[in-house]
């Protein structure tokens, strides 16, 4: 017997796929969009949001209307790590998604968090049209997903306490790193690891079970992680933590479609790119202010100390990631010979 509670469950987990006006001219598509940052309006607040609202926005204009999407932010429609494997049931249609919070469930998606691999966006950037690219994109639409919107984001890290410049100024404290491979990098420089979404940096550091978060800058500045901070390393002019956080979504859903608003969905992802990357940049800059701002010390890297960072990664992480399976082997190589 169905309940309520299975009624509502089931049409959460249903395609969110909806044609109306059966019978008339045209069907209109509403796609629900998923994500974990803040929200604020096409013009206003965290450039991820602001990038989903614009992709909404743009494929409804040039469907004329018979492609619409809807944007839930603050994982307002489903939590932040069941977002990925929603999207590969059909069960989510569209999502800014960090790519490495699907490790768990797909190892080889950590190559998208693969510390010291990427040092900037235009190397980030250039693994669409390379081998890397193609590898990625196949492995991923064979596991159910699409990606829509290439964005890349360089990170720093915001102390409760000292600044972490150097591995060597980690030691002893307890840092969120984002994936399972910055983990072992900060395991081998002594400290201890807390795995959390970033949207739970800010009260693991302020009730202390967190002492440092690398992130991403946006993230940075939109979880207003410099109200529980004291210090922050700047990923401006250099980084050894890159995020691959693409607009995804499920090939179910995408295939379903009719090949015009395919090729509008294609269209519009790939335009948005310049978008994603002016997006990031500015959040690279704009953070140093918003900390300084708020009393925080701004330390800044550069090549050499983010070669120390690579140096570790090269030695732990790559290797681990390597031999998982034959795909993160070749992913690994692949990305390897994409020059900074």
């Amino acid at each position: 017997m169905l309940t309520r509670r299975h009624l509502i469950a089931s049409a959460i987990a249903a395609p969110a796929i909806l044609r109306l006006g059966t019978g008339t001219a045209h069907a209109a598509t509403t796609l629900k969009i998923s994500h974990q940052f803040p929200g604020g309006t096409i013009d206003k607040g965290d450039f991820r949001d602001r990038l989903c609202r614009t992709f909404a926005a743009e494929i409804s204009k040039r469907s004329g209307g018979d492609l619409a999407a809807e944007v839930y932010p603050n994982s307002s429609l489903i939590k932040t790590n069941a977002q990925f494997s929603a999207m590969r049931k059909g069960a989510l249609d569209i999502s800014l998604y960090p790519m490495p919070y699907a490790g768990g469930e797909l190892p080889e998606t950590n190559i998208g968090l693969m510390p010291g691999l990427v040092a900037t966006y235009d190397q980030g950037l250039r693994w669409k049209k390379e081998p890397v690219g193609k590898a990625l994109t196949d492995f991923l639409a064979d596991k159910g997903i699409i990606l829509l919107t290439w964005v890349w984001q360089a990170g720093g890290v915001a102390s409760r306490s000292r600044p972490i410049v150097a591995p060597e100024d980690s030691k002893g404290l307890k840092v969120r790193g984002g994936s399972r491979e910055m983990d072992m990098v900060l395991q081998t420089a002594g400290a201890s690891v807390l795995s959390v979404p970033s949207n739970e940096i800010y009260a693991a550091m302020q009730t202390g079970a967190c002492d440092a978060g690398i992130t991403s800058s946006t993230s940075l500045i939109s979880f207003r992680l410099e109200e529980v901070s004291k210090a922050l390393t700047s990923g401006a002019g250099a980084s050894y933590w890159f995020m691959l956080e693409p607009l995804m979504m499920s090939k179910s859903v995408f295939d379903a479609l009719p090949k015009k608003h395919q090729d509008i969905i294609v269209a519009v992802g790939t335009e948005l790119e310049a978008f994603g990357k002016k997006g990031a940049q500015d959040d690279d800059a704009e953070v140093a202010k918003v900390y300084e701002k708020a009393g925080a010390k701004v330390s800044a890297l550069d090549i050499a100390t983010v070669n120390k960072w690579r140096d570790i990664a090269r030695d732990t992480a790559w290797k681990d990631y390597g031999a998982k399976t034959a795909t993160a082997a070749n992913l690994l190589k692949l990305a390897s010979d994409v020059s900074a």
